[in-house]
């Protein structure tokens, strides 16, 4: 069995599954009305893999939706209407993909509403517990509650045994009892036997290939705190409560827990950090891997370790003979006749796919979970090869290949393990078209699909139920329960406690930042007289109300607040509000309030991603309205600033779209290594969805293999180190022969940082046309832009560079315009005035001069 538990979500929720500690649980299940089945499909299938998602599907959800939903990767459709599932059956779903509220004697369960009373349920759940499937596995009985049950209801239901459905909301995943919630270590403790006097239950541990890495014991304690945190805790017969990895920096990413069928096993799936499960530093207590998870083992290795001119390395430098190997191989395979060639074909087939899957920057674990997708699809193709490929069979069949002489082994295990090397993709675009080029400067692709269907039903919770509806999200979203979402000035001084030098830290770079932004100043208004007697001026305002986004996620980001704290406050604005997600115990990092106190904000919103959002453009009874946002975040807040700023009942502006962080670093010969590999690797940390991009000028092998050494050696040593493995998987060397060319090229690309680690690098300043901060020579790092030099650091990604400008004092101003004319001036572009408007048709506007310039000759004929 599964966990045995079923939280339910709304759809509008989604988002929530994949921070939750819920997530462990294996399945959730997910409400779907006909209006969010394209949303909830798009998300399963953005997202299959990391939760298993069943559907309560409304009974006028489509059938042709439905089926959608079972394509993207939904295992179980829960249904109440008896025709909706006899439709599904005739389109060919399987019965066993489906619960019904009423007993049909096939589906692959029940669905029932809890009466107050397990007695009832108790032969219906023991007669499915023993009526087998004809795919294998028992029938089961699922228990929706209405209303939050208590602790012993629900593990009594699990008793039956049954599995009790409930709203994701009335769950508990805290260590210490949680009033009106439903603990859920106690529901799993509930599902468990022991027949040791101690009491432990023996818990297996696999890796995401199922691949067992050892043997432990959980208690309920234990098993408490591997929910409440998410990773790997034991209890250890020895040493009492065991967190993996606390003292040998092992530590494992807990994705899932089960139980097996007698309830006298767990299964914990995990992902290992360091070198392995076992006291001996190796990956499991079993042994090495074998089959395909140790042919991916191996090919890791061999991409950190094979020598320059190998083989190997040619194999994954060279994108043409990995794509020959890869179509010979297929083509052999083809023609395989007796089994040994066919396993021996296959065999090599499957060494340079995976390969192919290791040089992306994959593992097996994505080509695993395509597998599973593609095996839940119920909708199926025509199946027909592309006529290319049939045209090439049917040669093979008029003209037989003469038998290859046997190769050599594909690949022989490697004795040696080590960590897969951090290195960029190297490109020579001497030879490359412009399709080919723009191909090459892609950013990684954003998760992006129907991300405003997910969005849009936060920001109306919270455009529509205010406070209430922010309260909740911030619990969902952020795990911290709040009273009020709103810590409003003067702040409290212990929430603002800082040790001297960070404080000295902040107040130099406060000090440099205000210094450049106050120099933006316009210190007059701009005044031109276009004709004698026609004055028009422009003059700047301040915009009034101001928000202001800090993100939180996986850094601490008081820097942020002081890029656009401190233009807000040189220009003057009236109110300043700053948004940043609170950490679980409601509180806000401290370096973040000393910023917000610095430059006089009014309030700080306990909020962050798209609901931090609708609560500045809509305000709330407790947070103010405010009239432009500002600042970066991920893509959950792109999408709402967005959305908020399309809404004329908002009347919000935002400060422009973003994307992830980026960095593009031009190096020469005079450039050093070391300082090089240190720029790229300052943006890497930001996230895996970071881009950094090397442009070599006229660098040789050996000079561009120093600076690759470099970017390995510094990385390995950086504590966000798997954060920059996997920026640097979609990242880019690009080999160029002059300055000229690598600007030119950085043009096209248009980075958020650029910076010029080159000879004379001021000079070629006036070549670039797009960036969004330009960090000229090689004293010149980008990380003095974040902090302290006084420029900002929240500028354009993406591309954005194009058009865009970075977040500057102007981002804070309005501009207005005005017009005094005298007798004279209107005497001499009035005329022009009544002949475009008589062109226009507008009668109105004409009078409007014609009176006047009436009234002045009347006068001047009276005088």
């Amino acid at each position: 069995m599964t966990f045995p538990l079923l939280p339910l979500y709304s759809s509008a929720a989604l988002p929530a599954i994949l921070e939750s500690p819920l997530a462990v649980l294996g399945s959730v299940l997910v409400t779907v009305v006909p209006a969010t089945a394209g949303a909830v499909a798009a998300f399963v299938s953005e997202y299959f893999g990391l939760v298993d998602f069943n559907a309560k599907v409304d009974e006028s959800v489509s059938v042709d939706s439905a089926i959608a939903l079972l394509d993207a990767g939904v295992d179980l459709l829960f249904l109440d209407s008896e025709s909706l599932a006899a439709a599904l059956v005739a389109a060919g779903v399987p019965p066993a993909r489906i619960v019904l509220t009423t007993d049909d004697g096939k589906t692959s369960g029940v669905m029932v509403h809890y009466a107050g009373s397990t007695a009832a349920l108790s032969k219906a759940a023991l007669d499915l517990a023993q009526t087998v499937l004809p795919d294998g596995g028992n029938r089961t009985l699922y228990v929706a509650f209405d209303s939050i049950p208590s602790l012993e209801t629900v593990s009594e239901i699990v008793r039956l045994p049954a599995v009790p459905v409930m709203s994701s909301t009335w769950l508990s995943t805290s260590v210490e009892p949680t009033p009106g919630t439903v603990p859920v270590a106690g529901v799993l403790v509930s599902s468990l036997t022991s027949d040791r006097a101690d009491g432990l239950f023996t818990t297996l541990v696999v890796n995401t290939h199922d691949s067992a890495l050892g043997l432990v014991y959980s208690s309920a304690e234990s098993l408490a705190h591997a929910i409440a945190t998410q990773s790997g805790v034991y209890q250890s017969r020895k040493r009492g409560l065991w967190f993996k990895g606390a003292t040998s920096g092992a530590v494992q990413a807990l994705k899932r827990i089960s139980v097996d069928c007698d309830g006298d096993c767990l299964r914990f799936v995990v992902s290992q950090t360091g070198p392995g499960f076992c006291h001996n530093n190796t990956a499991s207590c079993f042994g090495v891997a074998n089959g395909l998870a140790g042919l991916e083992r191996t090919l890791k290795s061999r991409l950190e370790t094979a020598p320059e001119g190998s083989y190997t390395r040619r194999l994954f430098t060279d994108e043409k003979l990995l794509a020959a190997k890869i179509l010979e191989e297929a083509e052999e395979l083809t023609t395989a006749k007796t089994k040994k060639d066919v396993a021996w074909e296959a065999a090599d087939l499957a060494y340079f796919a995976l390969a192919k899957v290791v040089q992306s920057g994959l593992s097996l674990s994505d080509v695993e979970i395509q597998l599973d997708q593609k095996a839940r699809k119920i909708s199926r193709r025509k199946g027909d090869a592309k006529p290319k490929f049939t045209a090439m069979v049917d040669k093979q069949v008029e003209e037989p290949t003469k038998p290859a002489p046997a190769p050599a082994p594909a690949a022989a295990a490697a004795k040696n393990g080590g960590s897969e090397r951090i290195a960029l993709t190297r490109v020579n675009i001497e030879n490359a078209t412009e399709a080919e080029l723009r191909e090459v400067l892609k950013r990684p692709a954003q998760r992006n699909a129907n991300i405003n269907n997910l969005v849009t039903p936060i920001v109306e919770a919270v455009r529509q139920r205010g406070d209430a509806a922010l309260l909740e999200l911030t619990a969902k979203f952020d795990k911290a329960k709040l009273s009020s979402p709103v810590l409003k000035a003067p702040f409290p001084p212990e929430l603002m406690k800082l040790d001297q030098a960070t404080i000295d830290a902040i107040d130099m770079s406060f000090e440099n930042v205000r210094r450049f932004h106050a120099g933006q100043l316009e210190e007059k208004p701009l005044v031109v007289e276009t004709r004698p007697g026609v004055v028009c001026s422009r003059f700047a305002r301040p915009i009034e109300s101001v928000g202001l986004y800090v993100p939180g996620g996986t850094a601490i980001l008081p820097s942020t607040a002081m890029m656009l704290g401190v233009p807000a406050m040189v220009a003057g604005c009236k109110n300043i509000i700053f948004a940043s997600p609170p950490l679980p115990d409601g509180t806000l990092t401290p370096e973040v309030v000393y910023v917000a106190h610095k430059v006089g904000a009014q309030a700080i919103v306990l909020a962050g991603g798209a609901q931090a959002v609708a609560a500045m453009a809509y305000g709330t009874e407790s947070v103010p309205k405010v009239n432009k946002i500002l600042g970066p975040g991920n893509q959950f807040v792109t999408a709402a600033k967005m959305l908020v700023q399309n809404d004329t009942s908002a009347l919000i502006s935002i400060d422009m779209p973003a994307g992830p962080s980026e960095v593009l670093v031009i190096a020469d010969k005079t450039s050093n290594p070391a300082f090089v590999a240190s720029d790229l690797l300052s943006q890497a940390e930001h996230g895996v969805d970071s881009q950094v991009i090397l442009i070599g000028v006229d660098l040789s092998s050996e000079e561009l293999q120093a600076i690759e050494d470099e970017v390995h050696q510094q990385a390995m040593r950086l504590p966000r180190v798997d954060i920059v493995r996997g920026a640097i998987k979609s990242s880019r060397t690009f080999e160029v022969k002059t300055i000229e060319d690598a600007v030119a090229l950085s043009n096209k690309y248009a980075p958020e940082h650029l910076i010029m680690q080159v000879a004379d690098a001021a000079k070629y300043v006036d070549l670039v046309q797009h960036a969004g901060s330009v960090f000229v020579g090689p004293w010149s790092p980008e990380s003095c832009g974040d902090y302290s030099s006084g420029t900002n650091h929240t500028l354009p990604t993406y591309g954005y560079a194009t058009v865009y400008s970075g977040v500057n004092t102007g981002s804070f101003m309005k501009h207005l315009t005005s017009q005094e004319l005298t007798p004279e001036g209107l005497k001499i572009i009035g005329p022009a005035v009544v002949q475009l408007a008589d062109v226009e048709g507008l009668d109105a506007h004409g009078n409007a001069v014609r009176v006047r310039l009436d009234y002045l000759k009347k006068t001047a004929t009276a005088s």
